[in-house]
């Protein structure tokens, strides 16, 4: 469901990280819970974590408890927490899983500081336009129609149906993505597309092999089937062109296809990643050399995503440029217009 509660991804990263920390410490899961439960701000974590405290209490497995909210707990925690607990590591796991989530909310925060400048340059720019639409339409009460100065607009009703086009479609184009990203059947056509893309197509592709790296090396830790991880470590990315070709993963694998050979046929990942994990698998070694590369990975998405911001304030710019551009050459060409008028009237 597009509007689903689910427990805020800050939260979430607080919860893991107490609780592995009191776990650590030798607290008992029921206790560590109630403790973690009373510090939770967010009042549906709250009522959550009180009913899996009473499952656990009744001799439940954590994991079911989790489950029985549905998706309130996102499909990663509750596996990971439930293959950490059969492998007796849930405190190692749970405090990896807040660095992940801490690491999410770091990455937003960035998102959201390279896109403000450019957002407010685009806003700007819509609320100028409005205001030339109305100044203009206060000049044409004189007698002169100067609406295809300014797309047939014109006055405060064309000022007003300008920010409702703009800021509707702005809006529209937000809430798109938000639904996109709760339809996996969506994101999965829609993101192979994305990956395309210059620049942006780099920077998804650089977080997705980080998010896989890291899901890949805990999953391995907990001993989970590399079936098993090869699902976890693509949920883990977000990205539907890398759970889209799970599958085709796991079929190559299952017809006796090294990793490296079932990660290269897939071709999402770069050519220095598959020779990395092809010389970590003749060692063995390959969830310890994912886990190194992931730190890197992330750091080239660091730098595509400030690339990718400089792209986009450039775009904004360009469509303010064409804008006064295009609006200078009608005034330009309507006075040439009115001169020639006033010759030939004098004629």
């Amino acid at each position: 469901m597009f509007f689903t509660k689910r427990i805020p991804p800050k939260t979430l990263a607080i919860l893991c990280r107490q609780l592995g920390t009191m776990l650590d410490s030798g607290i008992s899961l029921r206790k560590a819970i109630l403790i973690a439960t009373k510090k939770a701000m967010h009042s549906g974590t709250r009522s959550a974590m009180r009913d899996v405290a009473d499952g656990v209490q009744e001799g439940r497995q954590i994991a079911e408890c989790l489950r029985d909210h549905g998706e309130f707990f996102p499909a990663l925690f509750v596996d990971m927490v439930e293959m950490s607990e059969q492998a007796g590591a849930l405190p190692e796991v749970l405090l990896h899983l807040a660095d992940h989530y801490e690491n999410n909310e770091r990455l937003k925060r960035e998102l959201i500081q390279q896109i403000t400048w450019p957002v407010i340059q685009l806003v700007a720019a819509i609320l100028v336009i409005a205001l030339l639409i109305f100044v203009l339409g206060i000049v044409s009460g004189g007698g002169q129609d100067l609406s295809h100065l300014t797309f047939g607009l014109s006055g405060a009703s064309g000022a007003a149906t300008w920010m409702t086009m703009t800021f509707g479609s702005l809006a529209i184009l937000v809430f798109g993505i938000k639904f996109v990203q709760k339809q996996e059947r969506l994101k999965q056509t829609l993101d192979p597309f994305l990956m395309k893309l210059p620049v942006l197509g780099k920077c998804l592709q650089s977080f997705g092999v980080a998010r896989f790296s890291w899901a890949y090396y805990l999953t391995q830790q907990t001993g989970m089937p590399v079936k098993d991880s090869i699902y976890a470590s693509t949920m883990a990315t977000a990205n539907g062109a890398f759970t889209g070709r799970r599958d085709d993963i796991l079929i190559r694998l299952m017809d006796g296809d090294t990793l490296t050979e079932a990660l290269n046929s897939v071709a999402l990942f770069p050519e220095e990643f598959i020779e990395m994990v092809s010389v970590a698998e003749e060692s063995g070694t390959v969830p310890e050399a994912l886990h190194r590369m992931s730190p890197q990975f992330e750091e080239e998405a660091h730098r595509s995503l400030q690339m990718l911001s400089r792209v986009v304030s450039g775009l904004v710019w360009l469509c303010v440029a064409g804008f006064i551009i295009t609006f200078i050459f009608k005034v330009a060409m309507w006075y040439v217009d009115m001169l020639n008028d006033a010759v030939n009237e004098a004629m």
